[in-house]
């Protein structure tokens, strides 16, 4: 069976270069993209300070009206 497999094969011509030295150049490039802008506080220290805020409102307000009421 090898030799049916040798006869009906195909011949492949090998086909060689004429110079020598093969080779491929690669370029390496950087590449430029868009820059990220990143947030200067977050997103969690936003709420953070906003929560502080609003309680330091709500405090001077308790003040303002405790003050109120012994004046009177």
């Amino acid at each position: 069976m090898s030799q049916l497999m040798d006869n009906s094969a195909e011949k492949i011509d090998v086909i060689l270069p004429r110079q020598i030295l093969l080779y491929q150049e690669e370029n390496l490039d950087y590449i430029l993209c868009k820059p990220k802008l990143i947030p200067l506080k977050s997103v969690t220290l936003e709420k953070l300070e906003k929560m502080q805020k609003d309680a330091e409102l709500k405090m001077r307000e308790a003040v303002e009206y405790s003050n109120e009421n012994n004046n009177e």
